[in-house]
């Protein structure tokens, strides 16, 4: 089990390296996708919770798998791989290929890390090469969205790692349950999570990315800052009850307004987006629970590690189906393949949507008022709001024109993460309570939000109404065209007096600076950080 925990993070990092060597690459390149397998072994093989010490890496990385890491690492894994071996199909004719499979196998070490690391220090490492590295994902295509969409990333990026860092010293310095760790840890694993001012990223990332980094980033990535909560956050341990309501609050906020922004994009990425802000609200809320009402943290925890599992991998197999979709056209088997995951997100009868819910629900009926009376209301909102918006992209889908048949290489990938998606409810079945789950009641619960979602979309459709249109992001328009205001009223000192000098730079580079900055500007990494002109040879293909 050792010599797995250790290839789970050397494989990826190793064919990282070698895929940056053009001797080695087209090899390397060929291994890409499969680098995920021991991490996927090592998930299925852990029966019993185990460990490894390294007390030489950093101050001592402790690395293992316990109950809810095995969960976070079986569907993690999965997702990497199935993603890998679309970015084989989806990057076949792409000379920047190489340069993308270096920042996706480094974002997966770091991801699988996460699931791996039981320390503080190497946790938030992995957690930081995660979360910098997928800036080369989100970036990759170079244009104005993409560069957009990067920059955006990597400020809420250093925003979440320094808030993650600042709450981790004030947990060790002051108490785990000190209002400022806990507020900070919040904050910090939120920006993955999506927290109301800190999701912005998410619309303009998922839509900008190329859909085999999509796929990672709503199904895999943004989990980790969910096991960031669980592992840091005094869940069980203290009442923090002011906390909890308010993360309660804001998941209620998360449901409801992730739902009603989404129906207004029409970018499959951006809806899929917002999606994931709704259904993340069901972790705020849950997480808030247990701040608020320790007792109850066992089930809650239990539940939230399987809607963890159902979620990652729904969004996961849907973003996959876009991309087929976006290549290929809008057949039969197509759209079949995109309704499975969908129903799952929706929760209809018999998917994995439904008992992850129907098990969130159970855990969180003891809530103290208001909660237990709004929670079931909360709850059917939500439903109501995921089927509408797994409607809207199914509708999105239908409109893109057939070219083709889908090849095995993207096809093959597909399937597996749909095979995911239906294992994941057979997995399930042993547990469920199925005297409960097939009750007249809990079927048309279950049902109805899908069917009121179907007469809605064609209603819409036969009256020909449109939703009003948001830009993806929402508030972080407005907030950037008045920066942008401020700039024009006010342009910075350098600008004001470059302007009066006639020249670029007003302060010309200290002697020895320039040199640097053009060895800088040829290494791989940095150079496509400034716009992927990239004149070594280390990435081209």
């Amino acid at each position: 089990m050792d010599a797995l925990i250790v290839a789970s993070l050397a494989l990826p990092l190793l064919l990282a390296l070698l895929v940056a060597q053009p001797r080695s690459r087209a090899v390397a390149l060929s291994l890409a996708p499969w680098a995920p397998l021991p991490a996927l072994a090592l998930a299925l093989a852990a029966r019993e919770p185990l460990g490894l010490d390294l007390p030489d890496v950093l101050t001592g990385l402790q690395l293992g798998v316990d109950d809810s890491g095995r969960v976070f690492l079986l569907f993690t894994s999965l997702i990497w791989l199935a993603a890998g071996g679309f970015a084989r199909g989806w990057f076949a004719d792409d000379p920047r290929r190489a340069r993308f499979m270096v920042f996706f196998l480094l974002t997966q070490a770091g991801n699988l890390g996460a699931c791996l690391a039981l320390d503080a220090a190497g946790f938030y490492a992995f957690y930081a090469l995660m979360s910098f590295a997928a800036y080369g994902l989100v970036a990759h295509d170079g244009d104005t969205a993409a560069r957009r969409a990067g920059r955006v990333y990597l400020v809420l990026a250093v925003a979440g790692e320094m808030l993650i860092l600042s709450g981790l010293l004030l947990a060790l310095g002051l108490a785990p349950d000190h209002p400022w760790a806990v507020a900070c840890l919040v904050l910090g694993f939120g920006v993955k999570v999506g927290l109301p001012l800190l999701h912005v990223s998410l619309p303009l990332a998922y839509a900008a990315a190329p859909i085999p980094a999509a796929a990672v980033l709503a199904g895999a990535m943004i989990k980790a800052g969910v096991l960031g909560w669980l592992r840091f956050l005094p869940l069980g341990a203290a009442a923090l009850p002011d906390s909890g309501q308010l993360l309660m609050a804001t998941g209620a906020l998360m449901i409801v307004g992730g739902s009603v922004i989404g129906l207004a994009q029409r970018q499959p990425g951006a809806i899929l987006a917002y999606s994931s802000v709704a259904q993340m609200g069901h972790f705020a809320l849950g997480v808030g629970a247990g701040l608020t009402a320790p007792a109850l943290w066992p089930p809650i925890a239990a539940a939230l590690v399987v809607y963890a599992a159902h979620h990652a991998l729904a969004k996961a197999a849907l973003f996959l189906g876009v991309g087929v979709v976006a290549r290929h056209g809008a057949s039969r088997a197509h759209l079949a393949g995109l309704t499975l995951p969908a129903l799952a997100l929706a929760g209809a009868p018999f998917t994995s949507g439904m008992l992850a819910k129907l098990g969130l629900k159970s855990a969180l009926a003891g809530l103290p008022a208001p909660w237990a009376d709004a929670l079931p209301l909360l709850l059917v909102a939500g439903a109501l709001g995921s089927a509408l918006l797994m409607a809207r992209l199914l509708v999105q889908a239908r409109e893109t024109p057939v070219v083709g048949d889908a090849p095995t290489a993207l096809w093959a990938p597909w399937l597996l993460a749909l095979a995911g998606v239906a294992g994941l409810t057979a997995g399930l079945a042993p547990f469920a309570s199925w005297s409960a789950t097939l009750q007249p009641g809990a079927l048309l619960a279950a049902l109805w939000p899908v069917f009121a979602a179907l007469a809605l979309t064609l209603a819409a459709l036969k009256l020909r109404l449109g939703a009003p249109r948001i830009p993806a992001g929402d508030l972080l328009v407005p907030i950037e065209r008045l920066l942008a205001a401020i700039v024009r009223l006010h342009p910075p000192r350098a600008a004001r007096a470059a302007r009066v000098a006639g020249t670029r730079d007003p302060s010309p580079a200290a002697p020895g600076i320039a040199p640097a900055r053009v060895a800088l500007r040829r290494c791989a990494v940095v150079g496509a950080a400034r716009g992927f002109r990239v004149p070594a040879d280390i990435l081209r293909p």
